[in-house]
């Protein structure tokens, strides 16, 4: 596979700074080689530079950012669409509001190929806001509404080309989900699988039959992995964390199988905070994440002291 790694480094949509040295910090823990060392070849278009802020504005004064998030979304969707023309591309964050643009570039990718696009969505918070719902203001709450076409973001956000269909959309380890989203989620027809239904169900059953509805829709798969999805007890260099996420063999498990289906398109990497980090960890973790998403084997892990 021929993958294009684009460098996001996005802080505006989050609640603190730090999320802007994601991409040096997963380049540095091996990512490039991790993936070339699998048999792929990789193309690294560099860091992309921060736009001049859109004059736009809103009338939910609790918004932080909002010129310079979308900016960035404008940016990031060009960027998606172009690096996802023949390859694999591999998005590194930032902060989760890269997504706003991330999917809709992607989503104008699948539409010009005439195929579905899937999403699935690693994270403990659904970012389902829109810019009339959110009473934090921090932008990284909103680009999963955004992208599936939710309304207000007219006259705020680009308009969308193309948006992804809430029925193609499975949000998956959720475990902090604000009363508006939530009803927001159930009126869209978005699947929800919360950290209950992965301690009753298990990983496997709920992913498969996720995967096994992409499949036969012949859809493109867009994964996106934020750090808190895992517990942070073994990730904690993130801004979010919530107690009760995914453990080391429930996140690779995961990739695993999406390795195994031969669906994932395209992947974006957010919400790392490397000086919320212990000597590397959660970077490191995050490249064997990958690495188990492009194709490692169980017993071909590295043995690692930390």
């Amino acid at each position: 596979m021929h993958c294009r790694i684009v460098g996001a480094p996005v802080q505006d949509g989050a609640g603190r700074m730090g999320c802007e040295m994601g991409p040096s910090a997963l380049r540095t823990a091996g990512l490039v080689a991790a993936i070339t060392e699998l048999g792929h070849t990789v193309t690294d278009m560099g860091t992309l530079a921060a736009p001049l802020p859109r004059p736009v504005t809103h009338g939910n004064a609790a918004l932080k950012a909002l010129p310079e998030v979308a900016a960035w979304t404008a940016l990031l969707s060009d960027a998606a669409f172009e690096a996802s023309s023949d390859a694999m591309p591999i998005f590194l964050g930032g902060d989760h509001s890269i997504s706003a643009g991330t999917l809709s570039g992607v989503a104008r990718r699948a539409a010009a190929a005439g195929r579905p696009l899937s999403v699935l969505w690693l994270d403990a918070h659904p970012d389902f806001h829109t810019l009339d719902t959110t009473a934090s203001g921090n932008l990284h709450g909103v680009p999963l509404a955004y992208a599936s076409g939710q309304t207000g973001f007219a006259g705020s956000f680009p308009d969308l080309e193309a948006s992804v269909d809430p029925a193609h959309i499975c949000v998956f380890g959720v475990r902090s989900v604000d009363p508006a989203e939530r009803r927001a989620l159930k009126a869209a027809g978005v699947t929800v699988h919360d950290m209950r239904a992965v301690d009753e169900h298990g990983v496997a059953p709920l992913l498969r039959e996720f995967l096994a509805r992409v499949k036969a829709e012949n859809g493109l798969l867009h994964v996106s992995f934020d750090v808190d999805f895992l517990d942070p007890g073994i990730a904690p260099a993130v801004g979010t964390t919530v107690p009760g996420g995914a453990t080391f063999r429930e996140a690779h498990l995961t990739m695993e199988m999406l390795c195994d289906s031969g669906l994932v398109s395209s992947l974006d990497l957010v919400e790392l905070n490397p000086f919320l980090d212990e000597r590397g960890r959660t970077a490191t973790l995050i490249v064997d994440l990958v690495a188990s998403l492009m194709g490692r084997r169980i017993m071909d892990r590295p043995t690692r002291s930390f």
